[in-house]
């Protein structure tokens, strides 16, 4: 198979919008009744989802993907002595909540991707009035992000040697960076090598590692296996067959716990079946959004 184009169909919609002390990067595309919001995985940005969201907007969504905190063209502020605005799963799941209205929705579908379906999930945990769905893309819920946490005793002297380590960090990441993201993928010589490098170029801007070292100071256990059963809304759990960043068992186990999952495994891909596999991905996507709930 060819490698995946870098064509953007949404590459004229850019916008900006502030929200919760953050001045977001988003696209939007559509005039549907119903919101789509994307939420991308670590290292990436709103081109991850730049394959299926005409598609979607086509089927008759209005769908919109943003660049998170400490990744793309969003702002990347600073905390401030009151700690806002942050950078932990707590503090992007209120941002969320707060932007689907910002957006001019009451609720929206909830499509998250790794670390973007931690964050899914945990906006229909503590702000489940607005969520009408949830679709967990290969998310990362009990494995690496959702499980990991700095020991308390170490967090003031990383904080104290932040100039240090964020440098550090930033060294790091440029370094592996092509080899992490094409790790992502089942077949990685489908990813175009100028899908690769806009996607660096996503990554390193403005004050980048700085952003990304205090998302990585906030980040804690987050005890999300417990509370897979108190998920209300319909929810689809997708997963790439050859995923081996979120092993399927691990989405297996997701679906399992929450009540009324449908479980999804797209052949051919690995992490980002959106990226690798979009037209499955927007038709197992689509077909749920249209099924009523509980069939």
């Amino acid at each position: 198979m060819d490698p995946i184009a870098p064509t953007d169909p949404a590459a004229d919609t850019a916008r900006f919008i502030d929200c919760n002390g953050f001045r977001l990067h988003y696209r939007r595309l559509g005039d549907g009744p119903r919101l789509l919001l994307l939420l991308h995985g670590s290292f990436l940005s709103l081109r991850s989802w730049r394959a299926v969201m005409a598609p979607l907007a086509e089927a008759g969504y209005t769908v919109v993907a943003f660049d998170r905190p400490a990744f793309g063209a969003s702002s990347k502020p600073l905390p401030g002595a009151d700690g806002q605005p942050g950078y932990s799963a707590h503090d992007q799941s209120t941002l969320i909540a707060a932007l689907i209205p910002a957006l001019g929705f009451e609720r929206a579908v909830l499509v998250g991707n790794s670390t973007g379906g931690t964050l899914a999930l945990m906006t229909a945990l503590e702000h489940p009035e607005r969520v009408e769905a949830l679709v967990l893309v290969d998310a990362m819920i009990l494995s690496g992000y959702a499980t990991s946490e700095i020991p308390g005793f170490v967090k003031p002297l990383m904080r104290a040697l932040t100039p240090f380590f964020s440098w550090l960090m930033g060294r790091l990441i440029a370094r592996l960076y092509d080899k992490a993201i094409r790790a992502f993928w089942y077949r990685p010589e489908r990813l175009a090598p100028e899908v690769l490098a806009a996607f660096r170029a996503d990554m390193m801007q403005g004050p980048w590692p700085r952003a990304f070292w205090e998302l990585f100071l906030a980040t804690r256990k987050l005890g999300l296996e417990p509370r897979l059963a108190e998920v209300t809304p319909p929810t689809l759990v997708l997963t790439g067959a050859y995923d081996q960043t979120v092993k399927v068992a691990e989405s297996e186990r997701i679906a399992a716990a929450i009540p009324g999952a449908r479980l999804e495994v797209i052949a051919d891909s690995g992490h980002l079946p959106h990226e690798e596999s979009p037209q499955a991905f927007v038709t197992t996507l689509t077909d749920f959004l249209q099924t009523p709930p509980g069939h």
